[in-house]
């Protein structure tokens, strides 16, 4: 059996964090779905940057939309919504299969707007409702700005990917603007089930301190990192984290937010460390395709 297969089965899911036009052509993104247990995508503008600036794929769309007038962020967003509905797409048969836990696939809203709640929420809801797919999630950055925004992204029915999560504080942060949309729903006679993930980022931990810790302590942090963001949420089953009215995530309101846990590649890291350290069920894995 393969390593993802026995990850899959074990409950965590794997999610690939790349997306380029040619993995989509190429009929690569369908075997790895069909053949590695790949049961979700993610990607962001320095993902899409990369595929753009490496491929020719893109270049007859650019010329097109150029001719049209589009430029800049409009230009790059008709791009990015055109690959990940694709990739929406391949990925719907398990969205439906697991009513939701996966099957998902991710797009951010610009990076500029990390710290303008405001147009933060406008772009997650302009974004949601270009791409009109149930299985998209639209990345907002946990800051201090963003949290407001997802708050009323989740108010608002829209599945929120929280990015740029460092710690088991942030965690528990974004869980509670997550759970403060769900209760608003609730109240207000709403459906509760709107889904949710927290992405962790656990090597850019081990990036930072890789010279100043002995050897047989690199690569350790991240992942204790990530176990204790597990630890903060009750273990491989349950959800505890608790909303303004004393309502538990797994109970009261719909569905849990997942903690994700993201191996960017930064350096020398040990990648199947970062991937099987934070294993365990309800938990999501996210690899770079390299």
């Amino acid at each position: 059996m393969k390593a993802t297969e026995t990850l899959h089965d074990e409950g965590q899911s794997l999610w690939l964090d790349n997306i380029t036009r040619d993995l989509l052509q190429s009929g690569t993104l369908k075997r790895y779905i069909s053949d590695l247990s790949i049961t979700g995508l993610t990607s962001n503008p320095t993902i899409f940057d990369h595929a753009i600036k490496n491929s020719s794929s893109y270049d007859a769309a650019i010329r097109m939309k150029a001719k049209e007038g589009k430029s800049g962020e409009d230009l790059f967003f008709e791009l990015a919504i055109e690959d990940v509905t694709r990739a929406a797409d391949l990925f719907r048969p398990i969205w439906d299969r697991t009513h939701g836990v996966d099957g998902w696939v991710s797009l951010e809203v610009s990076p500029v707007l990390a710290h303008d709640t405001a147009s933060t929420l406008a772009a997650a809801k302009a974004l949601h409702a270009r791409a009109g797919r149930p299985n998209l999630f639209i990345k907002i950055p946990g800051t201090k700005e963003g949290l407001p925004a997802i708050e009323e992204a989740i108010f608002a029915g829209i599945p929120i990917n929280v990015t740029l999560l460092f710690s088991h504080q942030q965690y528990l942060a974004a869980a509670e603007a997550f759970l403060r949309g769900i209760e608003r729903r609730v109240e207000a006679g709403m459906d509760p089930e709107v889904g949710s993930v927290a992405s962790v980022f656990i090597s850019r931990w081990d990036t930072a301190v890789k010279d100043k810790v002995p050897a047989d302590l690199r690569n350790e942090l991240g992942i204790a990192i990530a176990k204790k963001t597990r630890l903060q949420r009750g273990g491989p089953s349950a959800a505890p984290v608790v909303g303004q009215h004393g309502h538990q995530g797994s109970r009261r309101v719909g569905r849990p937010v997942r903690p994700g846990t993201r191996r960017a590649v930064h350096g020398q890291h040990d990648a199947r460390g970062h991937i099987e350290g934070p294993r365990g069920s309800r938990v999501v894995g996210r690899d770079p395709d390299r």
